[in-house]
């Protein structure tokens, strides 16, 4: 493993029933940095992610986290990561400090982390409301903050803005920036908006159809097109949200 690969993903494959989801995909993620996987829903892009997280296993290929393998290792990874995926369920009837509060304990972590998810997040506000009156944004909110509980290495989010008004996309994304900032934390972010992986990402991955097209920096992909979905569009004749 490269010193500074928090994430390594060697030929990876996989397949459900009669879809090919994800086909021989290879990627390395270095501490630190944010990494947008850009892509239309059924690119491929959430099945990579679990299979990042342990939660799906590969058919064929390797994935290594912080240089071990999930088998024999989940404790040990699942402390050093935050996953907020795409529909986070809460008990509607917790109140928004009850929710950190129980999460928190299951990394020991005590009030004082809660009161500074609670400022990180901006839901001061809300910290006696139950989650069951919170607005779509604030749940999402409130999803990026148990996702950060733990000060996790590494923080996986698939696609966190979707469905979002953009006043409440602007308020997720300013809290990443403040993460990205203040930390050492290496992300991946799944996403079908283009502004999304602009904004926040170091690194770029495009992927359609269970591989990647191309990849890099913003200004790597840039080079002859004006922008991400002009570059989408000569990939695949489409444009990103067809």
């Amino acid at each position: 493993m490269g010193a500074e690969n928090v994430i390594e993903v060697r030929e990876v494959w996989k397949s459900f029933k009669t879809v090919q989801a994800v086909k021989g995909i290879s990627l390395n993620i270095p501490k630190g940095q944010f990494v947008a996987i850009l892509g239309p829903n059924g690119a491929g892009k959430t099945t990579l992610v679990e299979m990042i997280e342990g939660i799906q296993k590969p058919d064929k290929g390797d994935i290594t986290i912080i240089g071990k393998h999930w088998k024999g290792n989940e404790d040990e990874l699942h402390k050093i990561i935050g996953l907020s995926l795409q529909e986070t369920r809460f008990i509607d009837k917790l109140r928004v400090t009850e929710t950190l509060e129980l999460f928190a304990s299951f990394f020991d972590m005590g009030k004082k982390r809660v009161d500074e998810i609670i400022d990180l997040v901006g839901l001061e506000e809300k910290r006696r409301a139950y989650v069951v009156n919170l607005s779509g944004g604030q749940r999402q909110r409130l999803a990026l903050g148990l996702a950060l509980i733990n000060t996790p290495a590494i923080l996986l989010l698939d696609e966190p803005t979707t469905g979002l008004d953009p006043n409440a996309r602007r308020e997720v994304w300013e809290i990443l920036h403040k993460l990205k900032d203040g930390s050492d934390t290496s992300m991946i972010l799944t996403t079908h908006y283009m502004e999304e992986a602009e904004r926040l990402c170091d690194y770029i991955i495009i992927m359609d159809n269970g591989v990647i097209l191309r990849e890099g920096t913003l200004s790597q992909l840039l080079e002859g097109h004006r922008t991400l979905d002009d570059l989408f569009v000569s990939l695949t004749g489409r444009k990103i949200n067809e």
